[in-house]
């Protein structure tokens, strides 16, 4: 068995972002830019107004008071979207709103509250600065500057940047497609009538969920009953995509025909077992350089095992720069116990309390239950070297959930 650390090692050592495809700015959501992108204007183009209220000089409304208000003639009405006709000159305002761009003569906007319209003029009822409400030509953006880094994560705001200089596409890190199979004579389909001694394929769903929760493309083999040629068929098929998961027949039971029908199918096998709980027999190799997850067939067991390994791969073969979730420290709230030599992922829930954050376990921490998995937010990450941690001490918890 080789370590969590050896593991991860050498399956990133294995895994290379994948190419380049252009989308629109709407479809780059979520997904990590593959090109530098530089402003071809300045943004704001034009000094405009960053109220409603009236264009006005400087000098003409600084001593403005509410005792000794400032009347100035209003010589246009200027709406954003439009240019102004008129200079403002001495005396004059020009009636302005939000965006609409700063007339000829005018070096500051009064907002419209501070003031009272009056019949072809208007009132001043305060003091502004030099400048004030007027938002500057190139504040935001400058033409030639670099706004969007490749590798950098397209977010809402990004999108928006995008759509404020002009790009309607953009290149993009491909999403790879992932093949999922799932191997057992016991298993059935979701919709399939439950037979003496068959369970639903849960990972089938599972992992196609935790495949595109990734961004990836998932694409489901199906089941494969505990027949070598139906095995290795279907992982032929599988071969097709970017990279191949198997769930279950990795072991080395009578039945486990998975690592069999690989070998034969090319597969080089960089290691097998891991020395983690859940999720010891996993094995990892590859054909023709894509990557080949063998994880185990229980449902919490798998889960584990893709978060630990695949997840971080599918991330990085995207361009993703954070491809690990986040670790936090908890306050444990009850003793755990656990065998030496394996590093133990525990199912927990985390919960803020106070000025710290606090941790328990879900309940049953057994490789076949998946409810372990529905009620965690978290993982604890117990060390090899460990037998016992007490309540009250800290311990490191993976995130698992985005909106923590």
């Amino acid at each position: 068995m080789i370590t969590v650390e050896e593991a991860l090692d050498k399956i990133l050592s294995h895994i290379q972002p994948l190419g380049f495809e252009k989308v629109s700015i709407l479809e780059a959501l979520g997904r990590v830019i593959a090109e530098d992108i530089y402003a071809p204007r300045d943004i704001p183009p034009l000094d405009n107004s960053g109220m409603d209220g009236y264009a006005v000089r400087y000098e003409d409304v600084k001593q403005a008071t509410s005792n000794h208000p400032i009347r100035l003639e209003v010589i246009e009405d200027l709406p954003a979207g439009f240019i102004p006709s008129k200079t403002v000159e001495k005396g004059q305002a020009i009636r302005i709103m939000t965006g609409a761009p700063i007339p000829k003569g005018a070096d500051a906007v009064v907002p419209v509250e501070d003031t009272k319209k009056g019949d072809g003029s208007v009132l001043v009822l305060t003091s502004i600065s030099l400048g004030e409400h007027i938002r500057r030509a190139g504040e935001d953006v400058k033409k030639g500057e670099g706004v969007i880094s490749a590798g950098d994560l397209v977010r809402p705001a990004e999108i928006g940047m995008l759509a404020s200089i002009g790009r309607s596409f953009v290149k993009v890190y491909q999403r790879p497609l992932v093949s999922i199979l799932c191997t057992g004579e016991e298993l059935v389909d979701v919709d399939e009538g439950l037979g003496e001694g068959k369970i639903v394929s849960s990972n089938s769903y599972t992992l196609t969920a935790q495949v595109r929760d990734c961004g990836a493309i998932p694409i489901q083999l199906g089941i494969a009953k505990d027949q070598k040629e139906e095995i290795k068929e279907k992982l032929r098929q599988g071969t097709r995509a970017d990279v191949l998961i198997s769930s279950a027949g990795i072991s080395i039971g009578d039945y486990d025909f998975v690592r069999g029908a690989l070998s034969e199918l090319g597969m080089e096998m960089v290691f097998w077992k891991v020395a983690m709980k859940p999720g010891k027999p996993l094995a990892f190799g590859t054909i023709n350089k894509k990557p080949v997850f063998g994880l185990p067939g229980n449902p919490a067991s798998s889960m584990v095992s893709f978060e630990q390994f695949v997840r971080p791969s599918l991330l990085k073969m995207m361009g993703h720069r954070q491809i690990f979730r986040p670790i936090i420290e908890a306050i444990l709230k009850e003793d755990i116990r656990k065998d030496p030599g394996r590093r133990h992922f525990i199912r927990s829930f985390v919960s803020f309390e106070k000025d710290h954050y606090s941790v328990t376990m879900t309940g049953s921490q057994g490789s076949g239950i998946l409810r372990s998995m529905v009620r965690a937010n978290g993982l604890i990450v117990i060390p090899e070297d460990r037998e016992v941690v007490r309540a009250g001490e800290k311990v490191k918890v993976q995130i698992l959930d985005r909106n923590f």
